[in-house]
């Protein structure tokens, strides 16, 4: 697909057809966040265009539910196996729509979406949905119809760690993706098209929040949605909801704290952790943003840092540069604000601020931004900034430093580092977080990846995803009685 084509992403994707929105007078374009210029539009869709890809949903799910172990294994294998011809195409589209870096948007963002696939068909291969227990049967049914809403950040990612646990446990469903960054939904559309997804199985409507996000949450005929984006949309996913009693999952928001120990090797920690920050531009809920690093130590700190804040490069997508622009104009504003605010309580500006960097007139490019002795109460410490932006904050015992950590509203990710082995888990055994990573550790595909406290409810990735999926079914008297010897 050429990156200088316009897409016109008009039809909705609604019981295995591409079909005309109810009402098609309603589009939005898609902008570049690179160029400032349209790359697209698409149609806004309405709560009857929910109700019609619901309605599909729901007449798929009989049948589905009950295939095979094998025949969704088959229907993995394939839809895999198309998604490694389109990986290119999915690529072109995340940069287009979210400005991630051509290197990003191949080796990380595309290649999440087919990481997610190939671990759910790892887990569907060998998941027992039954287990007996003494006379009673445990089963574990797919759940029914799920609403999916997603958002712009790591777009296909996203999707993919919801849709391949819902089909590798037998739900059907209906995929709102985020209206900012919706290509890459299109093209995973037709991926799942090509795969052979049966017809209503898989639906997508675009639109935003506020209507099709919303006709979603509160359909009486969808079982449970997932939700993946700010904490004060995930609120109001969990309010539309609570009428109708549905499950709720929600992947909401982060601030997390990296804890740099005495003992750590500081050119490497905090190079690591201002990487982690800047990485796809700061657009990442489980970017390490605060880190906490020993008092004693923070004039070296700072040095680092600013080191590594001066070497990370800015600039359009396909020029090389480290990160490209945040997504969008309303976004770069708040970053903007936030920066200012930083300035304003008093935090010491070590790299970057305000503005765009020296060259870039246009597009949303925002410097990449560190600022030093911020203490917990700063705006820049408490509020989720989404952008290339991290906040130093010096601790004078570790103890302290566990405080600050868990002195948050978020509980997403964590981050510890040191030479001290033992050290570093007794640390991380007392953060309250979802997922904590040690010494700058590689993703691992399994391990479950959601939030304590307002960073949401339940689980993704690997196995901890399917139960997001399943209800728990106790059948009693399913084999006779044994009598104790």
């Amino acid at each position: 697909m050429e990156t200088s084509t316009m897409r016109d992403y008009l039809k909705f994707y609604i019981n295995g057809a591409w079909v005309d929105p109810v009402d098609s007078s309603r589009t939005l374009d898609v902008i570049n966040p690179a160029t400032e210029a349209s790359a697209g539009r698409i149609s806004m869709g309405s709560a009857a265009d929910v109700d019609r890809a619901v309605k599909a949903a729901r007449a798929a799910f009989p049948s589905y539910s009950t295939t095979s172990v094998a025949d969704r294994v088959a229907l993995l294998e394939a839809i895999i196996a198309e998604y490694k011809n389109r990986i290119p195409d999915m690529a072109a589209a995340i940069t287009e729509e979210m400005g991630a870096p051509a290197t990003l948007a191949q080796r990380a963002q595309a290649a999440m979406g087919i990481a997610h696939l190939q671990a759910a068909l790892t887990v569907l291969k060998d998941y027992h949905f039954q287990e007996q227990r003494g006379s009673t049967m445990i089963v574990k049914e797919p759940i029914g119809v799920c609403g999916l809403i997603t958002p712009w950040n790591w777009p296909v990612n996203q999707i993919a760690c919801k849709v391949a646990p819902a089909l590798a446990t037998g739900c059907t469903m209906v995929l709102k993706p985020s209206e900012i960054a919706p290509f890459s939904a299109v093209i995973w559309t037709e991926i799942l098209h090509a795969a052979g997804v049966p017809a209503g199985v898989f639906n997508l409507v675009n639109g935003e929040g506020p209507t099709v996000g919303a006709a979603i949450s509160s359909h009486p005929e969808v079982d449970m949605v997932s939700f993946t984006g700010s904490t004060r949309a995930g609120i109001e996913v969990a309010r539309n909801a609570a009428p109708t009693v549905k499950r709720v999952h929600q992947e909401l928001g982060g601030k997390s704290p990296n804890v740099i120990l005495p003992d750590a090797d500081l050119q490497k920690a905090v190079t690591a952790g201002v990487r982690g920050v800047m990485n796809n531009s700061g657009q990442s809920c489980n970017a390490p943003t605060r880190m906490l690093v020993p008092n004693s130590r923070m004039d070296e700190v700072l040095a680092i840092a600013r080191a590594a804040g001066e070497a990370t490069t800015v600039g359009d997508p396909a020029s090389g540069a480290t990160i490209g622009p945040v997504v969008s104009d309303a976004q770069w504003k708040k970053i903007q604000s936030l920066i200012e605010k930083g300035i304003e309580e008093g935090a010491d500006l070590v790299v970057g601020g305000p503005g765009r960097p020296e060259g870039l007139e246009r597009g949303y490019y925002v410097k990449p931004t560190v600022f030093g002795r911020v203490n917990n109460t700063m705006t820049i410490a408490r509020e989720e900034i989404f952008g290339p932006v991290l906040a130093i904050l010096g601790y004078d015992t570790v103890e302290e430093a566990i405080r600050i950590a868990n002195d948050t509203p978020y509980g997403l990710a964590a981050y510890v580092s040191g030479t001290d082995v033992e050290q570093v888990r007794q640390v991380a055994s007392r953060l309250r977080a979802g997922q904590v990573n040690l010494n700058s550790s590689a993703p691992d595909m399994m391990a479950p990846f959601g939030g304590f406290k307002q960073s949401g409810n339940g689980r993704e990735w690997g196995d901890h995803a399917f139960a997001e999926f399943l209800e728990v079914k106790a059948v009693l008297g399913f084999a006779p009685a044994t009598k104790a010897a």
